[in-house]
């Protein structure tokens, strides 16, 4: 399998996020993508690419050109009106309820985009969980190129290609970032493939958050069809979607699938789940899964409570691939730094029909066995 990397994600360099007002060590860190990198090269069956430039017309297609505007401009506007900060994060966010009893009118009058660059992050962005610095902007926009030669290399043939993605994307809506993501990777490829093919496609997303940004871009479309299997939002981010009742409206009626699971969900649980979203994308027609590709389920993940093992990963793989569509897979979550590079040659090897045979990781044993 092809695998398409870029150094640049290392400008998105941080070390500190706000969890619930704490300054707290980073988890959406660059060393993420390099334990996935060297994990893959040491494997010895995979492909290494280099993304080509796309431009920002793909980006635009599916993203409010104000906010990528906001995210190019963001930091040198930080140091224009001199903020001590190292990392740039919102002051205030326009909740609704600060326009409860206005009008539409009065709503489209008065929510306008501050100038201080503090009150700007508020107005586009979802939450302090996507710290933006110097480089973030830069790296953003090289995850989009390596997202779009991953379906370059799709639509030109290849059953499966593998975009390491960083930062990630699907919190990401069309006028807001978040969650660590600041474009919509998956949501920007769905849209080119439906564009240039005219062909319906579907999105997997098996991180353990999931994706308002995703449901929230193809809500009302017809052409995507976009199922979700990750922790129920009555316990877990982004908390105010992901019910099994949200499922979309106008021509996107019946596109939106989510699957929420439980605390403490096993192997067994997520191969059920899995399975169902299977069934769901075969109803439609289509040759292409974009797949959001999250190890933030694993037993051992700090920001998760699933009970998942890396050899169950393979078998995900391996069932998706078993639908017989070609597969855009774009890396998501996952935190829990030691596994990382093994679940994801797990995922991939499975996706590839190849066996799966763990690697020794110095200081950690892999958990498990598949149910």
């Amino acid at each position: 399998m092809q695998v398409v990397y870029s150094p640049r994600h290392l400008a998105h360099d941080i070390d500190t996020e706000t969890f619930m007002g704490v300054a707290i060590p980073a988890n959406e860190v660059a060393e993420r993508a390099e334990l996935i990198r060297t994990a893959l090269e040491a494997d010895g069956g995979f492909a290494f690419v280099d993304p080509t430039d796309h431009g920002e017309e793909p980006i635009a297609a599916v993203h409010h050109p104000r906010l990528i505007r906001f995210l190019e401009s963001a930091w040198s506007e930080v140091r224009a009106q001199a903020i001590p900060r190292a990392f740039l994060s919102a002051d205030t966010y326009p909740n609704i309820a600060m326009f409860e009893g206005m009008s539409p009118d009065a709503l489209t009058r008065l929510r306008r985009e501050p100038s201080h660059i503090g009150g700007r992050a508020g107005f586009w962005g979802l939450d302090s969980a996507a710290p933006l610095v110097a480089g973030t902007y830069d790296a953003a926009r090289a995850a989009i190129d390596v997202a779009l030669t991953t379906m370059d290399l799709v639509l030109d043939g290849a059953p499966a290609a593998y975009g390491l993605c960083r930062p990630p994307g699907h919190h990401a809506a069309r006028s807001m970032y978040g969650g660590y993501c600041f474009f919509n990777n998956a949501a920007i490829v769905a849209h080119a493939i439906t564009a240039s093919t005219d062909e319906r496609v579907a999105i997997l997303d098996v991180d353990y958050h999931h994706g308002n940004g995703t449901q929230q871009i193809f809500w009302r479309r017809g052409d995507v069809r976009y199922v979700s299997i990750h922790a129920d939002p009555e316990r877990a981010y982004p908390y105010f979607l992901g019910h099994p009742e949200e499922t979309g409206e106008g021509e996107g009626a019946g596109e939106n699938r989510n699957i929420p699971l439980r605390a403490g969900a096993t192997d067994a649980d997520d191969l059920e789940a899995t399975d169902r979203a299977i069934e769901v994308i075969g109803e439609a027609p289509g040759a292409i899964i974009v797949v959001s590709l999250g190890f933030d389920t694993y037993g051992l993940d700090p920001i998760g409570d699933f009970a998942l093992t890396t050899p169950v990963y393979h078998e995900v793989g391996r069932r998706v691939a078993a639908l017989g569509r070609r597969l855009v897979i774009l890396q998501e979550g996952g935190y829990h730094r030691p596994s990382l590079g093994e679940n994801a040659r797990a995922w991939l090897r499975g996706a590839e029909g190849r066996p799966f045979d763990p690697l020794p990781v110095a200081g950690f044993t892999q958990q498990g066995t598949v149910v």
